[in-house]
């Protein structure tokens, strides 16, 4: 991924593999009713990540390549993918410079990531790299914030201990619905947007928190262990039951070449 800001997302990888849901059931529900993926597709994963979307891609039979820069999230994705019974192909490299040549894809997936990505050099590229009437896929999973609840718990915790962070929710270069996105040669066709509780235990709210950019990816490790150490304590004071529910966005827009 092309970051705008001074996030190490290699040194959270384990955190981001463990901890970090990814898009629930209900997302590819949406997609498939829409019939993107109704047969076989070469798919690449822009972003990828520790490859929670590609993974799911490939589950459901397509061809999956999954793109990104930090080789350490590769890594996971791959002792992830290995562990599913699930093949996906990782190649190390930027959206800006797609390195596959003209025509290759059917579908290019980019999930939680676009707002990272230099806009005009990657949607030129993946007009380069799609099939004729090829289709480009942006989607969003994000946590709500709200009065009180782990999000909130959480922000005023990372204030404290990154009071220079700058990238909190609503970003102004991110995407916050569908319509909120525009890229020249290609024509909206869909779109979801929706809420859904996703469950978390202590241990994990705190291991997806540290896989955080605002946290686990920009503090020290003396920091990121105090920020920890705060954080459980608010954690089991504010809320008695392990699990919690972590109220999120779901949404998508679909686009088609040409």
């Amino acid at each position: 991924m092309a970051h705008k800001t001074q996030s190490n997302y290699g040194v959270t990888a384990h955190d981001y593999a463990k901890h970090r849901a990814g898009f629930p059931a209900s997302f590819f529900a949406h997609l498939e009713e829409r019939g993107l993926f109704a047969a076989p597709r070469r798919v690449l994963d822009l972003g990828t990540g520790t490859g929670t979307l590609a993974r799911n891609f490939a589950k459901r039979g397509h061809d999956v390549t999954g793109l990104d820069i930090s080789p350490d999230m590769m890594a996971e994705a791959r002792v992830l993918g290995e562990g599913q019974g699930v093949k996906v192909n990782y190649v190390e490299g930027r959206s800006e410079k797609i390195p596959f040549p003209d025509a290759s894809f059917d579908i290019v997936m980019a999930g939680q990531c676009f707002h990272w990505f230099l806009r005009d050099e990657t949607s030129a590229e993946i007009a380069r790299v799609l099939k004729p009437e090829g289709l480009l896929v942006v989607a969003y999973f994000d946590w709500l914030d709200a009065p009180g609840n782990p999000v909130d718990i959480m922000y005023g915790l990372r204030e404290k201990h990154n009071p220079g962070w700058k990238w909190d929710f609503p970003l102004g270069f991110y995407p916050q619905k569908p319509g909120d996105l525009t890229f020249d040669g290609f024509t909206s066709q869909d779109s979801f947007f929706y809420e859904e509780n996703v469950p978390y235990t202590h241990a994990d709210w705190r291991g997806r928190i540290r896989a955080y950019a605002g946290v686990g990816g920009a503090l020290s490790k003396d920091k990121l262990e105090a920020f920890d150490t705060e954080f459980a304590a608010a954690l089991a004071e504010n809320f008695k039951d392990d699990v919690m529910q972590i109220p999120h966005t779901v949404w998508a827009e679909v686009w088609q070449k040409g």
